[in-house]
């Protein structure tokens, strides 16, 4: 198996849960692999996905597979195209994609560990029994870096399923687990809570509550194990146990606000109101769309009117009656913003993205709605999903806008070729036609001397290899003949003697080199191949360069209007899409934000009558302090 080397995480609104955790091969011998390595690793799951796919259709669609560069990772690539789309949230996709692993022939350790991001996939789109199902099928060994991960999801799916004691025992064995420290004890408390061992379970969550770490994560799960067990503690009237647990959350946790305002009750429940002042005092100056800052503005004035200060009491619930005013008017134009649609294009701003706390910035845009409790509502798990999609439809959007611009482009640099090579074809073509005359002439001559050549060797013929002088010699001397009348009484014997002797010389020179002739004709007729290989290559080098220069801007017409229909579907498809989710995110918002204005009208009312209440105590008691004087 391919060693890995980094690990590559989910960083664009992904939950851990869903971090990505394919790795860079130690060496990397296809380089389209590491170009879609290369954007999964900038959070880019859409151009990972699209190059991936590619690359994988293109290796499976070869007559041997084994050839292609890819082979050494394909391993790897299976695995990386499920992480990608389980990144990208494509769950149906990422579980075919590791099915796909699962039912080929593959090594047990990467089937294993196939089986469990599998179940991982099942457990995130709940479907515990499914999860429960593919883990159990996983059998043999396993790859040693997700031992600890596999048992961890193992038991959340067990308690997913009601399964409180299988999981609590895979849980015990996971204590020592450094990278899951703190989930393992506060997950195996929950699950002995929920199997009907209390006091076990609580001491767990006890135990969580007191890690020493430097780990976020691990500091953030032991607040949360303390504000679960002091407020069950608050629950059973336990308030002084409530309060020592509640104040070992962090002031600058997630978790503080409630953890203050249940510390505070706690004190409260036992008539400390003093005590309780502290924290309430402490979490009125945060801020005000938490709801336990909302609460803790109510729960000031009360204390001090149960201790009397009756004046101070007055002042308190006028100072929570304006601000509770503030916010309904506050989330009256939040609800106005959204449904005008200004608050989809707040969500859509490229500046946003730049910044992990993107959200967080949102408020501080200028001309942006007036989203004052946008964070609470993006806590919502729902809300999310269906943000996450929006803006995954607005970046697709913008891709068909770039793509349907490309296609301008494309045109225009072909209707550029067009009129640069169609002058230039003309002349090409008659110099091609001079080529081709000239290359059939040589293979006309090269067939005719290859077949003299080879009839010779079985029946020699000299005359055939005499020289162009010796030609010419020969045919002087039948001409002489001629004039001469050799064969007649005109030519003297000298004469004849003469002729016959230069006749003699010339075959005696033709026939006494034939071996040698011979030898050079067929060093000359391989001179003449290559000189017809030469006249073919140019052959071959024209043509092509002829097919690329026309094919350069021929016959992308019908491809480029398929293209644009189809880019054109896609943009009337995505806006629809658009429009229906921006309009489920909307209802959710204004749900959400009508929810917390209702609850924050009746904190009015009870606003109103405490402080109508105090003003008239403080009267009362001013009055009978004016009688005593």
């Amino acid at each position: 198996m391919i060693r890995l080397l980094v690990v590559l995480t989910a960083v664009l609104f992904a939950a851990p849960s869903m971090a990505a955790s394919t790795s860079t091969p130690e060496d990397l011998k296809d380089l389209y692999f590491g170009e879609a390595l290369y954007w999964a690793f900038q959070g880019n799951w859409f151009e990972s996905i699209a190059r991936l796919d590619s690359e994988l259709g293109q290796h499976y669609g070869l007559d041997d597979p084994k050839l292609d560069s890819l082979f050494n990772h394909i391993n790897l690539a299976e695995f990386a195209v499920g992480d990608f789309e389980l990144a990208y949230r494509m769950h149906h996709r990422a579980g075919r994609a590791f099915k796909a692993v699962i039912e080929g022939e593959v090594d047990e350790q990467v089937r294993n560990e196939a089986i469990f991001r599998l179940a991982r996939i099942y457990f995130q789109k709940d479907q515990p029994e499914n999860a429960l199902h593919a883990v159990e099928s996983i059998s043999g060994a396993v790859p040693p870096e997700i031992r600890d991960d596999l048992a961890f999801l193992r038991a959340q799916i067990f308690m997913a399923n009601g399964h409180f004691s299988r999981a609590a025992h895979i849980l015990k064995e996971l204590q020592g687990a450094k990278s899951l420290e703190g989930f393992t004890t506060y997950n195996l408390g929950i699950a002995l809570i929920k199997g009907g061992n209390e006091q076990e379970g609580r001491r767990q969550l006890d135990r969580t509550g007191q890690l020493n770490s430097d780990s976020r994560s691990t500091l953030a799960i032991r607040d949360k194990s303390n504000l679960v067990l002091g407020y069950k503690l608050l629950e059973e009237n336990n308030p002084e146990g409530a309060r020592e647990v509640l104040d070992r959350v962090r002031l600058s946790g997630p978790f503080s606000n409630r953890a203050l305002l249940g510390s505070g009750w706690a004190d409260a429940s036992r008539d400390r109101f003093e005590r309780a002042l502290a924290p309430w005092s402490i979490l009125i100056e945060r801020e005000i769309t938490d709801p336990a800052v909302q609460e803790a503005l109510l729960a000031v004035p009360y204390a001090y009117g149960k201790l009397n200060v009756y004046g101070r009491a007055a002042l308190m619930y006028a100072r929570a009656l304006e601000a509770f005013g503030e916010e309904v008017d506050k989330l009256g134009a939040s609800v106005i913003s959204i449904r005008e649609g200004k608050f989809l294009r707040a969500l859509v701003r490229e500046e946003l993205k730049q910044d992990a706390n993107w959200v967080v910035k949102l408020r501080n845009l200028p001309e942006t709605p007036e989203t004052f409790y946008l964070l609470d509502l993006m806590a919502s798990h729902d809300f999310q999903e269906s943000l996450k999609n929006y803006l995954d439809l607005e970046e697709l959007r913008r891709k068909l806008m770039t793509w349907d611009g490309d296609l301008d482009a494309f045109e225009e640099i072909i209707e550029q070729r067009r009129r640069y090579y169609q002058p230039l074809l003309p002349e090409i073509d008659r110099a091609f036609r001079q080529l081709d005359s000239r290359m059939r002439l040589r293979i006309e001559q090269r067939d005719r001397i290859r077949k003299r050549l080879q009839a010779m060797l079985t029946a020699p013929r000299p005359d055939f290899l005499a020289t162009a002088e010796e030609r010419i010699l020969k045919k002087e001397i039948e001409q002489l003949e001629q004039a001469l009348g050799v064969d007649g009484d005109a030519a003297s014997p000298e004469i004849k003697a003469r002729i016959r002797r230069l006749q003699g010389v010339l075959d005696w020179n033709i026939y006494t080199e034939y071996d040698q002739r011979l030898t050079d004709a067929h060093r000359n007729l391989g001179a003449l191949n290559d000189l017809v290989d030469m006249l073919k290559n140019q052959y071959i080098a024209f043509v092509r360069t002829r097919q690329a220069a026309t094919q350069s801007y021929e016959g992308y017409d019908q491809v480029i209007r398929r293209q644009r229909i189809r880019i054109q579907a896609a943009r009337k498809k995505v806006g629809e899409l658009m429009a229906r989710q921006g309009r489920m995110l909307e209802i959710m918002a204004v749900n959400e934000l009508t929810r917390r204005r209702e609850r924050l009208e009746e904190f009015q009312i009870k606003a109103r009558f405490a402080l109508a209440e105090s003003y008239d105590r403080a009267t009362k008691a001013q009055a009978r302090g004016g009688a005593e004087q």
